[in-house]
């Protein structure tokens, strides 16, 4: 039975696609068939972050619709064989999704074999955020580690806990917090919330600490998903949440400011 995960934030810009894009790298590598679904409807950015952009023939919303079945509509990933892209559209608006046509599309990827399916929601609360989360079984909210941000994911794990489809059945979507563009060096100097912090305020435990890093924007650019960047720490950091998402028990790595060794402080390494 596929599980399926949405990505969430109340808050614009905080790495939800970048998060979707890896999250489903990371569970295809790990062996689990996978898809991933663009639900931001109008802007339509994740399949630039997979790489696929000029493979895109029928969108998402044409699924929904009934203008394209499912397997006409998904792109193949061509660095894994498990994993699967649904595009969103850039030229419908956003009410073009309704809850019987992404329920159908859901249940058609379940009855499909897949493992998982990832989610990818647009910021805040109207109709394609809704739509995103409605169905999840388990819930990613990605929060970087400042005010506005963590004010607006509370309003979202409030959202989580009464309007989704678990809720109404007196279920819980199980909740994750990711936290992303950390810098242990702003925490030290009190320029950022501490993971402590974010985790007291939201009630929550991180399952991923991604650090601030130049190679995320890089990797988007180029069409790689940063997870797969082996070099970088905010990739090596998507392996390990996707290694707990699997349950794994993995200690958080990139955390703590580095102390500069003798020799470093003399030489200016």
């Amino acid at each position: 039975m596929a599980e399926i995960i949405v990505v969430t934030s109340g808050k614009g810009g905080v790495g939800k696609t970048t998060t979707s894009a890896s999250l489903a790298c990371g569970l295809a590598k790990a062996g689990k068939k996978t898809a991933v679904i663009d639900f931001d409807v109008g802007l339509r950015n994740l399949d630039l972050i997979m790489g696929c952009e000029r493979r895109v023939v029928y969108d998402f919303v044409n699924v929904v619709h009934g203008e394209a079945s499912i397997k006409q509509a998904l792109i193949k990933d061509k660095r894994f064989e498990n994993l699967y892209v649904l595009a969103a559209s850039q030229t419908r608006d956003k009410d073009a999704l309704t809850t019987e046509g992404v329920e159908k599309v859901l249940k058609d990827l379940a009855d499909d074999g897949f493992d998982f399916i990832v989610c990818d929601s647009p910021a805040g609360i109207e109709k394609g955020a809704f739509l995103a989360m409605y169905f999840a079984d388990r819930a990613v909210v990605v929060v970087n580690p400042e005010v506005s941000s963590v004010r607006d994911s509370d309003r979202i794990l409030g959202l989580l806990a009464s309007k989704t489809k678990r809720a109404e059945n007196g279920e819980r979507v199980k909740e994750h917090l990711l936290l992303t563009r950390y810098s242990p060096e702003r925490v030290e100097k009190g320029d950022m919330l501490s993971i402590a912090d974010v985790e007291e305020i939201l009630g929550l435990k991180v399952i991923g600490v991604i650090p601030e890093s130049p190679e995320v924007l890089q990797s988007s650019n180029s069409g790689v998903p940063v997870i797969l960047d082996d070099a970088s720490n905010a990739g090596m950091a998507y392996v390990d949440a996707v290694a707990r998402i699997l349950g794994e028990d993995k200690p958080l790595r990139f955390v703590t400011v580095e102390k500069k060794g003798f020799f470093s402080k003399m030489f200016g390494g």
